[in-house]
């Protein structure tokens, strides 16, 4: 039997116009393992692609016989989009004729049960007898039928026995992955776990910096480097299954226009490239930086100069492309439609001045009883919850220029750097271009701890609009010499002007967050650079108890393998990579120490929460099997992997749960009931009916009624 043709670009892509696959009948006939009288037999398996233009009734793979140019189906779509198997030529008296022709009426054919997805890897296996095809999709027989025969009207030359399997010369997009031809049946199954195809895609529940509207449109804060914005994006390298795939690939960043893909240009020579990515504080274009995919995921922290004001207010995306490798749909990732916009700063209420007498030092105590430690490093349940109706309607007519030649609001510490605020004649936002919302010369690095002395509103406004890393290393600067006033009249106007109340519970908890984390890798350092994780672990295992209020539940093996994928240390473990697993652990830790939370975590029969499971332990915990999910309204309670101080999401819940559309959802839980952003766990069960079928109100526990 002939193999098939060595497959050309990487891991045996090929594109359906250059499959050719040389089968030998002959292996059709006599003995073998064909089971049930069927005779000898063989099986041909391969996955399949289909792009979202493939439309109905398109022939995916043609079968011609030696010496005979007419080209029919063997493999096609029906007009309902499903797969549709042929007989094959020169074996079975029902293969079709030239004579036959779309939609295939009057010709004999096995038809699969369901639609053929679009854009979505399939495995398809059909095996051959003299008297019977099977047809199976992705390891599961769908379809068979019992043929007759035409071998007893063979003649005796060589290539009667000989069919070539072609694709689709250009009439229908897509491709197809490892094609094997199998000289025993029974081998699909096999074929099917072993070796199955790549896909890229986003990851949107790890979104940061983005806001939606109504119409699916993202909004993201560009344009000039003093105002422009973080956002991250998480793309994630995953195989047929949904598993992560630890391939040494490398993804770039690129933007481009949503309707015809083309790449963003620069609007001039010594214009800044319209796409950045942040590494290490600093910013580069991101063609240049490409990210490689470690345990199946890449974060991208990128930012945007260009406005779609500048660009006839068209929306862009960003694609994401494997780098050095030949483009295919299924290694490329395009985010939703952008509107890069910069954004306005707004003029405060005439009441809203700084609100530090409102603002005691029993407050910041209140709140550290309450969500975090206090001095004594215990932990009480109480919740601060800002006035929503205060930052409901935020839409700014005007932000106030930064001259130098202006009105004097703020003397920073040292002269050197000054803010001088010239106020202008209002205009609406209707009116107002981008280019023209801001013009903020000064920049705050959070190096200098004389500037956290005097809390300037430029301060206030750029902490709002930057991004995780830029807002903790402000306030890693600001925590050891800002007074407390200061601290909560900062907390309180970035609530005010975000617009969220959880940024605030952020800049309370960092003053404590940072000293616990200091005395914490003293201890499990004793002063050298480097650390043992094995040593490491009974420390951060105590710190957690002790924070969470937790005497019966501690952390699994499974939860530090979890934590220490956060931190990305290996057998030891440095400052920075300790960093990174406080800045995420602390904030769950206090989140647990509330006493409504805190029964839920210590309730074990059943897990209310599951220990620290990343989002693909979730999604495969809803699975009954790689192929099937479990039944609508099950759902998982978890602490999202990538949210960490201090994003205002860090130590939130997610629920991941199975939909009444049969699909899994992730949903922002609240652990505040005055937060209009995402309901709390009650408020969630009953808005979802699907969830009160496993996660009832009366089954949850008396501290969780609320």
């Amino acid at each position: 039997m002939a193999a098939p043709a060595e497959p050309g670009g990487i891991e045996g892509y090929l594109g359906l116009r250059d499959v050719r696959v040389e089968l030998d009948l002959g292996k059709a006939r006599g003995g073998g393992e064909g089971g049930e009288g069927a005779g000898g037999g063989f099986a041909v398996c391969f996955w399949l692609y289909l792009s979202g233009s493939a439309r109905p009734s398109p022939v995916i793979l043609h079968q011609i016989t030696a010496g005979d140019g007419n080209k029919l189906p063997f493999l096609a779509l029906s007009e309902g989009n499903k797969l549709l198997l042929f007989p094959l030529l020169s074996l079975h008296k029902q293969a079709p004729s030239s004579s036959n022709s779309s939609p295939w009426t009057d010709t004999t054919y096995i038809s699969a049960v369901n639609e053929c997805p679009l854009e979505h890897w399939i495995h398809i296996g059909c095996e051959v007898t003299e008297n019977v095809m099977r047809l199976h999709i992705d390891g599961d027989l769908v379809a068979e039928a019992h043929l007759c025969s035409l071998s007893s009207q063979l003649d005796n030359q060589d290539d009667a026995y000989q069919v070539c399997l072609l694709g689709n010369n250009g009439k229908v997009d897509g491709y197809v992955y490892n094609v094997q031809v199998l000289s025993m049946l029974g081998a699909i199954q096999e074929q099917y776990t072993e070796n199955p195809p790549s896909k890229l895609s986003i990851d949107y529940s790890c979104c940061d910096g983005i806001e939606e509207g109504d119409d699916g449109i993202w909004c993201i804060v560009g344009g000039k480097a003093s105002c422009r914005r973080n956002f991250m994006l998480e793309v994630v390298l995953t195989n047929a299954f949904g598993e992560h795939m630890n391939k040494d690939t490398q993804i770039v960043a690129s933007l481009v226009y949503a309707d015809n893909g083309a790449l963003v240009e620069k609007s001039r020579d010594d214009a800044e490239p319209p796409l950045l990515i942040a590494c290490e504080g600093l910013e580069y274009p991101a063609e240049s930086r490409p990210l490689p995919i470690l345990r199946g995921r890449a974060l991208f922290k990128l930012k945007i100069s260009q406005l779609s004001s500048k660009c006839d207010n068209k929306l862009f995306r960003i694609y994401f492309s494997t780098l050095h490798t030949r483009k295919y749909p299924f290694l490329e990732a395009s985010s939703k439609p952008i509107r890069c916009i910069s954004r306005g700063r707004p003029s405060r209420p005439l009441s809203a001045a700084k609100r530090t007498s409102s603002a005691t030092v029993d407050e910041i105590h209140l709140f550290n009883n309450g969500q975090g430690l206090d001095r004594d490093g215990k932990a009480n349940s109480c919740s601060l919850s800002h006035d929503q109706s205060s930052v409901a309607c935020l839409h700014p007519s005007k932000f106030l220029k930064v001259e130098g030649d202006g009105t004097e609001t703020h003397k920073m510490s040292k002269q050197a750097r000054k803010m001088v605020v010239e106020a202008q004649s209002v205009r609406t936002e209707s009116t107002m271009s981008d280019s023209d919302s801001i013009d903020a010369r000064s920049s705050w690095s959070g190096s200098d701890k004389d500037e956290a002395e005097t809390l300037s509103d430029a301060m206030i406004f750029r902490y709002c609009l930057e991004g995780t890393y830029e807002r903790s290393t402000f306030l890693k600067s600001a925590a050891s010499s800002i007074i407390v006033d200061d601290l909560i009249t900062l907390a309180n106007e970035v609530s005010l002007y975000s617009g969220c109340s959880h940024h605030r519970n952020q800049i309370l908890i960092s003053k404590q967050l940072l000293e616990e984390g200091a005395v914490t890798w003293s201890i499990i350092s004793k002063n050298k650079e480097r650390a043992l994780w094995s040593s490491a672990v009974p420390e951060i295992m105590s710190k957690f108890m002790d924070i969470a209020h937790s005497t019966n539940r501690g952390l699994s093996e499974q939860d530090l393998e979890v934590l220490k994928g956060i931190a990305g240390c290996g057998a030891d473990l440095g400052r920075n990579e300790f960093d990174r697993l406080w800045y995420w652990l602390y904030p769950v830790a206090v989140s647990l120490s509330k006493d409504k939370i805190n029964s839920l975590w210590g309730c074990t029969a059943p897990a209310w929460i599951e220990g620290l499971i990343t989002t693909e332990e979730a999604e495969n915990a809803l699975r009954s099997s790689r192929e099937l999910l479990k039944k609508p309204g099950t759902f998982v309670l978890r602490f999202p992997t990538t949210r960490s101080w201090p994003h205002p999401d860090a130590g939130s819940l997610v629920v991941t749960y199975v939909g009444s559309d049969n699909s899994i959802h992730h949903r922002l839980l609240s652990l505040d009931v005055s937060d209009a952003r995402a309901g709390s766990l009650q408020d969630l069960l009953l808005q979802e009916p699907e969830l009160l079928q496993l996660g009832r109100v009366d089954r949850l526990p008396t501290a969780m009624k609320y």
